[in-house]
């Protein structure tokens, strides 16, 4: 059976059957786990995940109100209402809906009688993945991980997209953080081949040892089914692992000592590429290739599917024609800025169903008002027919909001639009083939990329959020160069991705019902704030929090919903405050008495409604706030003006919980805090929302998370407590430029003004950047205190930080040359060491990146 009927799951799942559905004869066809990615809901079955911070059964009414008629629930939840507010639904309990998703997926692969190769490892899965689909695929029809869906949840929805009837091979990457998750993601994929990728420091943290790490991930090569896996034997404890485990390996090498399979012997290159000779000596064969690649990661990424195809017996003469054909894979979905206050996500690698259906889902996450549109290319190598394959599009398209839809291809400009819906043009039974659609859809259809940027006019797109998503060879990049705002080179990368992953380490840190609070001032710690605050919307964070008024203005006129708190709010921005739902922090008798008063309203009418208010008590930090000599005077207003001081929250501000000299300090703070909490919540007659926790005091401070806490520099990879494990946070913020120019300097020649880029005894070459202090760029990095990265090696800086410019001494970098990237912070040159070149901090060099810089938000 390709999809079971929900009345079979009972059995499978080890469930409950609460409910039988109304048509007893429904099959399974999708699974759903989020209620705003609901497409075509018949056959959609909900799984009701809970989290930390979620909890899925609370979105069955509005699921059930949009034609979901499926749901697996937890035997110990409370659903919303009773069964008779789901007359129509199935409803199946069991012990852990993750783990029935699991299980379902686990029966859907049984089906499949074909090869699965399973990829894990430290780093490169997802390339490996991707590689190995473009030079398998004249051989095969591959079902693979969509991007990185490799986790507890990915690989399940993953493997569901297997189908028999079509795929003669899956590829699917797994993944890992902590023991015991390998087994459960065995269980859904029963790989019959597998490549192990490499052993780094990544997820140490959730492992007693490498070594433990190592052999957790090799459980999933270790099932009756499993008959080869590819790896490489320079790594040692890899190599050792898997003869202890006697797994049926293949190995390769590059070293002269471990025995290998395959040994691959690299010969010099002078370009980018890498020529290697293959010796594969069971197979009596011995060749030579160029890989198109000459870093290390990608080399050892490329061998891993190299020696794939050797082991299959592809002939030297196609693997290196189709090793030619290799391009980088597009790690990332990115987001720009768009001309005419447009919003671009590029999404320009691939176009398949299942990428289409990630690329929309982050389009559905976009809060921005204005229309959404989607410019799509045709999908190709679906193995549907057309009619199908649109009918299929079309469905997914509600759920993400699009409005309007530009088509590009020969295939898809088939559609037509019309009063009746969209539908396929010249069918046999054009009524049959009618794809159920809002009718309002506004559909425009070119043949070719040519001829919709011949026409094109970037205003016609104003104010829009942009979907681009189309197939390499359609070349999309050109529609994206057109619509995205003119900036200079130099960009902050943003990855989203590494933001979700430290917001969920301090999640992870605090007690359960503990909120957390985001902060989003300084234009989010120079992060962007509508786009940081936009993700936090979607993973649900509670409360953000800004320094001025207009800040949280723009949020909100973006469409974020989230309240947001204001922390230095002003007495003539507190009509703003009432106007856009904005809550402020008091901090003074002058500044609660300016709020009461503004909202008193005119003589002889009813008080203005008064936003809820943040009341900061000062218990040592000796900025702001109410001191505990306050409390009597305090305490008497709030009772005076009860029904008009909606009190949100009481809070304070520790003044060193980042440094362990003044812990005594800080619990000196934190019990003033105690005492003049309880006081004003006896006044206030109910508990109030209490928070005291910066970034470095969620992890330091455990027994003071109260109610909820405030999240900061943290969030942004930084920790400012230095007790957290070095590899726990990401990195969120690159800052990239260009190198304009490349000059050499003779001996005795100075740089720059002043002449401040001293001379030397020796010839120099000085490449200057695309870069300055009107960027953010601190002067104080200038004379050789900076630092920036190019092709992998540290450069000092020359002479004086200019306006829009800075120079670097680049001698030693033999292959530099003008348009070469530089890393000014990031991955390889880290903030904290950054910041203490220069006697600063790390919030300094993100917040002062200037809003000319363009940036450029990535999600994986």
């Amino acid at each position: 059976m390709l999809f079971p009927r929900f009345l079979d799951l009972p059995a499978l799942l080890a469930g409950h059957l609460l409910q039988a559905p109304a048509d007893a004869a429904t099959e399974v066809r999708h699974l759903l786990l989020d209620s705003r990615r609901v497409g075509l809901p018949a056959g959609a079955v909900f799984f009701a995940l809970r989290g930390p911070s979620h909890d899925g059964h609370r979105y069955l009414p509005a699921l059930y109100a949009q034609g979901v008629r499926l749901f697996i629930v937890a035997k110990d939840a409370e659903l919303p209402g009773s069964l008779a507010a789901y007359p129509e639904a199935g409803i199946l309990a069991v012990a852990s809906p993750l783990a029935a998703l699991q299980a379902i997926a686990a029966a859907h692969r049984a089906e499949f009688a074909g090869p699965v190769m399973a990829i894990t490892g430290s780093n490169g899965k997802t390339i490996v993945k991707e590689w190995l689909a473009q030079l398998l695929s004249p051989d095969e029809d591959i079902c693979r991980s969509p991007r990185s869906y490799n986790s507890q949840v990915g690989v399940p929805l993953s493997v569901w997209e297997l189908n028999p009837a079509r795929h003669t091979l899956g590829i699917f990457e797994a993944g890992i953080s902590e023991m015991e998750e390998m087994a459960r993601l065995a269980h859904v994929v029963q790989p019959t081949e597998g490549i192990f990728t490499n052993l780094g420091t990544a997820h140490d943290a959730g492992f007693a040892s490498p070594n433990a790490k190592l052999l957790e991930k090799l459980r999933l090569f270790e099932g009756p089914q499993f008959r080869r896996l590819f790896y490489c034997a320079d790594q040692p404890l890899v190599r050792a692992a898997v003869a202890r485990q006697r797994l049926p390996g293949f190995s390769w090498t590059m070293q002269s000592g471990p025995a290998a399979d395959i040994r691959f012997t690299p010969e010099p290159s002078s370009d980018s590429t890498t020529r290697l000779r293959a010796e594969y000596e069971a197979a009596g064969l011995t060749a030579t290739f160029t890989v198109p690649f000459s870093d290390e990661p990608s080399l050892e990424n490329a061998l891993h599917c190299l020696a794939v195809l050797l082991q299959r017996g592809v002939e030297p003469a196609e693997i290196q024609r189709r090793l030619a054909r290799l391009h980088p894979v597009a790690m990332r979905l990115e987001m720009k800025l768009g001309r005419h206050g447009s919003y671009l996500l590029d999404d320009t690698y691939n176009n398949d169903l299942a990428g289409l259906t990630l690329a929309l889902n982050a389009l559905a996450r976009q809060s921005r008002p204005g229309r959404r549109t989607l410019i799509l290319s045709d999908v190709l190598e679906s193995g549907l027919s057309s009619a199908e394959l649109y009918a299929r599009v079309a469905a997914l398209l509600p759920a993400a909001g699009v409005s309007r839809l530009v088509g590009i291809g020969t295939e898809i400009s088939q559609l037509k639009g019309g009063s009746e819906g969209l539908r396929m043009a010249d069918t046999e039974n054009p009524a049959k083939q009618a794809v159920p659609f809002n009718a309002q859809l506004l559909t425009d259809f070119y043949p070719s990329t040519e001829a919709f940027l011949a026409q094109l006019n970037p205003a016609d797109f104003a104010h829009e959020t942009i979907l681009i998503k189309g197939a390499r060879r359609f070349g999309f990049e050109r529609i994206v160069a057109a619509l995205q705002a003119q900036q200079h080179g130099t960009v902050l990368e943003v990855n989203l991705d590494a933001l979700s992953h430290n917001l969920q380490h301090y999640r992870r840190q605090l007690r359960p019902g503990t909120k957390m609070m985001v902060m989003v001032k300084a234009f989010a710690y120079g992060a962007g704030s509508y786009e940081v605050a936009s993700l936090l919307e979607f993973q649900r964070a509670d409360y953000l929090a800004v320094a001025y008024a207009d800040e949280g203005m723009a949020l909100r006129e973006a469409g974020i919903s989230l309240p947001i708190m204001v922390m230095n709010p002003a007495p003539d921005s507190f009509d703003t405050l009432r106007r856009y739902r904005l809550e402020p922090e008091i901090y003074s008798f002058e500044l609660l008495d300016e709020y009461l008063a503004a909202f008193a309203g005119p003589p002889g009418t009813a008080a203005l409604p008064v936003p809820k208010l943040h009341l900061k008590l000062d218990t040592g930090m000796r900025r702001l706030g109410f001191d505990e000599a306050d409390l009597p005077v305090l305490v008497a207003r709030l009772r005076q003006h009860a029904q008009r001081l909606p009190v949100a929250s009481l809070m304070t501000h520790l003044a060193a919980a980042d440094e362990p000299g003044h812990d005594a300090f800080t619990h000196e703070q934190l019990a003033a805090f105690r005492r003049m909490t309880g006081a004003l919540e006896a006044a206030l007659g109910h508990s109030v929302l209490k928070h005291a926790l910066n970034s470095a005091g969620i992890l330091r401070f455990p027994e003071a998370h109260f109610d909820m806490v405030r999240l900061g520099i943290g969030l942004y990879g930084v920790d400012a407590s230095n007790t957290a494990d070095p590899a726990a946070l990401r990195p969120v913020s690159q800052l990239r430029t260009t190198i304009s120019q490349i000059k050499t300097l003779p001996a005795g020649a100075t740089v720059g003004y002043g002449r401040r880029g001293a001379a030397t005894d020796r010839e120099r070459r000085i490449a200057t950047l695309a870069i300055g202090y009107a960027d953010g760029y601190d002067r104080r990095f200038g004379n050789g205190a900076g630092l920036v990265l190019i092709h992998g090696q540290r450069v000092p800086l020359v002479g004086s930080v200019c306006m829009d410019m800075c120079m670097v001494d680049v001698t030693d970098i033999a292959s530099v040359k003008a348009g070469d990237t530089a890393l000014l912070f990031g991955q390889g040159l880290p903030l904290p060491e950054l910041a203490g070149r220069i006697g600063t901090i790390a919030y300094e060099l993100l917040t002062n990146v200037s809003e000319r810089v363009k940036r450029v938000f990535m999600s994986e």
